[in-house]
């Protein structure tokens, strides 16, 4: 067999053993998408009427319209820490020595962990944007490019993102301490402009607000969906997500290979 046909059957093998175990244990997975949904809950019928009137809408509707694209983005941080999670305790428990001794294609452990986590993170998106279209999302403006765009933007900014939650993951000692280096990924949503713009924030809060990767991932999507401003977001969103996958991955193959374990 070529190089190329032995790293595709081999990344094949670790991407369907990475899907079996999200299968048989799913609480992981399950535990993470409730927060998201739980948030979107919450903020929508506790909060939504008052929160609608701050960003200018006229009824909960319009806060539904506003926050949806912020807890897709939320949703696809919180999914990448069970990567994280997944792949220390894959480290620290023998098997990736195990591989190592084996015929198999070396890159083919972390290309699994990354192909499943962006299967899991688009399967999570589209599970939360079901329950965003059951509480009263609409997006009726976006055309069918711009439907495939924010699409591309999701399963973009899931692939960076699994790059860095792989790289917390080999560099963490045990699985528990690469969920707490991944909570991050969760925390950052928070203080973007996923619930409130971020021109309605305190001045000094409003650089961390803008200086990060969530915010205009979060205003892209919204611009895509409900035809909203996009400016130069589009692009900050795409140099983010190129610049934190060729870090995520650089970071995770040089702790792969220099690992004695």
């Amino acid at each position: 067999m070529s190089t190329f046909s032995l790293a595709v059957r081999d990344s094949s093998t670790m991407l369907r053993r990475n899907l079996l175990h999200a299968r048989r244990y799913p609480s992981l997975t399950l535990n993470l998408l409730l927060t998201p949904i739980m948030l979107l809950l919450l903020f929508v019928y506790i909060f939504g009427d008052v929160m609608s009137a701050g960003i200018g809408g006229s009824d909960r509707s319009d806060y539904i319209a506003y926050i949806v694209p912020g807890i897709l983005m939320m949703t696809i941080g919180g999914t990448v820490v069970g990567t994280a999670v997944s792949v220390s305790t894959d480290m620290n428990e023998g098997i990736i020595a195990r591989f190592r001794t084996m015929a198999i294609h070396r890159g083919s452990v972390l290309i699994g962990h990354v192909v499943g986590s962006v299967l899991q993170c688009v399967a999570s998106v589209v599970l939360v944007g079901a329950v965003g279209v059951a509480i009263g999302f609409r997006s009726t403006d976006a055309t069918v490019l711009e439907w495939l765009a924010a699409f591309g933007l999701l399963a973009l900014f899931s692939l960076a993102l699994t790059w860095i939650a792989v790289g917390m993951g080999l560099s963490s000692p045990n699985a528990e301490a690469a969920a707490n280096s991944a909570q991050p990924l969760i925390l950052l949503p928070l203080i973007s402009s996923a619930f409130i713009p971020s021109d309605t924030m305190p001045g000094w809060f409003q650089p961390i607000a803008e200086y990060q990767p969530f915010t205009p991932a979060i205003e892209t999507l919204r611009g895509l969906l409900l035809g909203t401003e996009i400016g130069h977001n589009g692009w900050l969103a795409i140099a983010w997500c190129l610049g934190l996958a060729v870090l995520g991955y650089f970071w995770s193959a040089s702790k792969f290979n220099n690992d004695p374990k």
